[in-house]
């Protein structure tokens, strides 16, 4: 395997077949899923159910499906989701968002292995892209989707849902003015050019270094950067004959968390900490905390992880 794009190593942490063919047998009414507007075209925003999946899913092979995992007891969920659909609507159709209740949809909170919420995956051309977990900044949701629209871009997913006259208006009139950095990176991230975006997100954290939206950006794409130009195989090929090799690790490590894996990557890299002489540790500490920032630090993968880790250090 040797793809360099984005996507083709954020895929692979969720399966999908089992609800792929219920929702391609359910036989809804028409309308039912909220999918669709007054005037018979995809609506921006939209509820999905276990029945109707199979609709999003075809729905994701003309525009990119961004699927936010929420529920009604979940309080971070409450502040993502308005983020989530101001962007989305200010994207002007290029983007449709369909919302599950993981409590009422349990088969698909399941398929998409939602062990915390909110969870936000994207479908593009039926397969899906794990994007991130937790309550995010809007600017970072903003440049999570631009990777999104390049990686669909490159699949040939470009297809625009009609939103009217009226919405259009209103995502002219909404956009938001970044930063002169936020929107050097947004456009270097845009363009694929993920050196720039992190030399943007450098300088704007040299100006501010409590500028956290940059410092999460600046996580995510330095991972991209990564990651773009490395082969699977060749990459665990590597890694299995040299155990210690830091760079052989680090490079298997960061595939596993572009595609998903989190556990994966956790897992090998303490090995690796614990395999290591005390005085080699600390490259592998930093690179295990810059991975525990990008997942979330409220994320019960990164708790475990944590927990392991301190019990190496004392």
């Amino acid at each position: 395997m040797s793809d360099a794009r984005p996507g083709a190593v954020l895929r692979g942490a969720v399966d999908l077949s089992a609800l792929r063919s219920r929702g391609a047998a359910a036989d809804a009414p028409a309308g039912e899923s909220g999918a669709t507007g007054a005037t018979g075209a995809p609506a921006l925003v939209f509820d999905v159910t276990d029945a109707t999946f199979g609709q999003v899913l075809e729905l994701s092979r003309s525009v990119p499906v961004v699927v936010d995992l929420w529920a009604e007891w979940c309080g971070p969920c409450k502040q993502l989701s308005p983020i989530l659909e101001k962007v989305v609507t200010e994207l002007g159709g290029r983007l449709v968002l369909a919302k599950v209740d993981v409590d009422a949809n349990p088969q698909l909170a399941q398929g998409f292995r939602a062990q915390s919420i909110p969870m936000v995956v994207a479908l593009v051309a039926g397969q899906p892209v794990p994007l991130f977990t937790g309550a995010v900044p809007e600017q970072q949701v903003r440049e999570v989707f631009a990777q999104l629209l390049q990686l669909a871009a490159q699949q040939g997913v470009t297809g625009v849902v009609p939103t009217g006259a009226a919405d259009a208006e209103a995502s002219d009139t909404a956009e938001e003015v970044l930063p002169p950095h936020h929107q050097e990176a947004f456009d270097a991230i845009e363009a694929g050019d993920y050196a720039r975006a992190v030399n943007a997100y450098e300088a704007a954290l040299a100006e501010d270094p409590r500028d956290e939206q940059a410092r999460a950006g600046l996580g995510q794409v330095r991972l991209l950067e990564r990651v773009q130009h490395l082969d699977l195989q060749e990459a665990r090929a590597a890694a299995a004959a040299a155990p210690t090799d830091v760079a052989a690790q680090f490079a298997v490590a960061d595939l596993d968390l572009a595609g998903g894996h989190v556990d994966d990557a956790f897992g090998r890299l303490l090995d690796l900490f614990a395999a290591l002489p005390s005085d080699e540790r600390a490259p592998v500490r930093e690179r295990l905390l810059e991975l525990f920032a990008l997942v979330g630090d409220s994320d019960a993968r990164v708790l475990r992880a944590r927990g392991r880790l301190a019990s190496l250090l004392f």
